[in-house]
């Protein structure tokens, strides 16, 4: 006639049981959606064109009189790798660096430091590229110009297959006041 009840503790059991299910599901869906928005900000803005290791052509420092100077000389030294995961690294270097006479880098002259610190530049990081309004973000993440740690720098590109050429508005020498043009050939392999 009576309808016996179940154990309170039972009843207690099933809502940690259901708050379980329910704390795993939700689990779950953060994964998957943390996963897919990692996994589009790794593989959206990638230009797998632009994938690969490229060898440096020019660097030009234009002013705002219009003159150009080639900080790195006439025929500078240099590598940008691209990879298809969002990551770079660049070298640039003078073609002509003098030798550190003491044969140690700690014990350079103040021009021989000088000459080491203006005759290279380097930086690695993430990048993503905005193909419709043509531009690369560079995210940098370590760079030889301390200065540049931690920002992001967004330059304008022309790209033809072969060749790519972009525009740096915050330069290493000069500041805003002065613009670059960096350009790179892909490296045949």
């Amino acid at each position: 006639m009576y309808r016996k009840l179940p154990h309170p503790s039972l009843y207690f059991y099933r809502q940690i049981d259901n708050m379980k299910k329910t704390f795993l599901s939700f689990l779950i869906i953060i994964s998957f959606a943390t996963h897919a928005q990692q996994n589009a900000q790794t593989t959206a803005g990638k230009l797998p064109a632009l994938s690969g290791t490229w060898i440096l052509i020019s660097v030009d420092n234009i002013y705002p009189d219009g003159s150009r100077i080639h900080p790195y000389g006439e025929n500078p030294k240099g590598l940008l790798v691209f990879d298809e995961k969002g990551n770079y690294a660049i070298q640039i270097l003078k073609a002509v660096r003098p030798q550190v006479a003491s044969g140690d880098k700690n014990k350079c002259t103040p021009e021989e430091y000088a000459a080491l610190v203006q005759g290279s530049n380097a930086h690695y990081g993430k990048y993503i590229v905005d193909e419709a309004g043509k531009t690369i973000t560079f995210i940098i993440e370590g760079a030889s110009f301390p200065n540049w740690e931690g920002t992001q720098q967004k330059r304008s590109y022309v790209y033809n297959g072969q060749t790519i050429k972009y525009v740096v508005t915050q330069t290493t020498q000069g500041g805003v006041a002065v613009i670059a043009e960096v350009a790179w050939k892909r490296l045949q392999e």
